[in-house]
């Protein structure tokens, strides 16, 4: 396990923010997943295309045999108005690029109806700070396709730093992309959380 990833303090607990419930993966929850993925804006990036059933079936036990490895994985996310399911973000092994790791990166897949709210923020802010508070970690990293602007910007607001650019070469579902790869260390995270904090209104 250390050669994926880092060693966490305590494993990743549900969250709730304020607009959103974050939880652990179950099988239960397919139905509502499968609807989501067969998008193709949903999986546009890396692979052109909405999964099928059986492909989100299988995305599904991997996530949640993730989270029985490694304490920690993406959460399902809900809108806390209706509870209505719009995809995943949270924290992940970025095995897709070996020379990185051991690593965590913080990642968002949202359903295109939920584009432009700012939940993808919301909810990786969630994820950086369980990352950096209980988990424990020191760095963590966002890799998005560099075509993808959409979430580069979220990594940028976010406060993470570009770091280069990396092409992953192609494997049996994809063809070759190009990769940015953010990062934002613990202490910037913190200093980052506390500027916020100063900024806030008083009630």
């Amino acid at each position: 396990m250390s050669e994926l990833c880092p060693p966490i303090a305590a494993p990743l607990c549900d969250v709730t923010t304020e607009r959103l419930i974050l939880s652990r993966f179950d099988r239960d929850v397919l139905d509502e997943l499968a609807v989501v993925f067969e998008n193709r804006e949903v999986w546009q990036f890396p692979y052109g295309k909405g999964m099928s059933r059986d492909e989100t079936a299988r995305f599904l036990d991997a996530q949640i045999q993730h989270w029985e490895d490694f304490g920690f994985g993406c959460w399902m996310a809900r809108t806390r108005n209706d509870e209505f399911l719009i995809g995943y973000l949270g924290l992940s092994i970025p095995t897709f690029l070996p020379e990185i790791l051991p690593a965590v990166e913080v990642g968002w897949r949202l359903a295109p109806t939920a584009w432009g709210n700012g939940y993808a923020t919301e909810g990786a802010t969630a994820a950086l700070d369980a990352a950096f508070g209980s988990l424990g970690l020191d760095s963590v990293c966002s890799l998005p396709q560099s075509d993808n602007p959409r979430s580069e910007r979220v990594a940028e607001r976010l406060g993470m730093r570009l770091i280069r650019r990396v092409t992953v070469p192609p494997d049996e579902r994809r063809g070759e992309v190009v990769v940015s790869h953010f990062e934002i260390k613990r202490d910037q995270w913190i200093a980052r959380r506390a500027s916020e904090d100063r900024r806030e209104p008083r009630r």
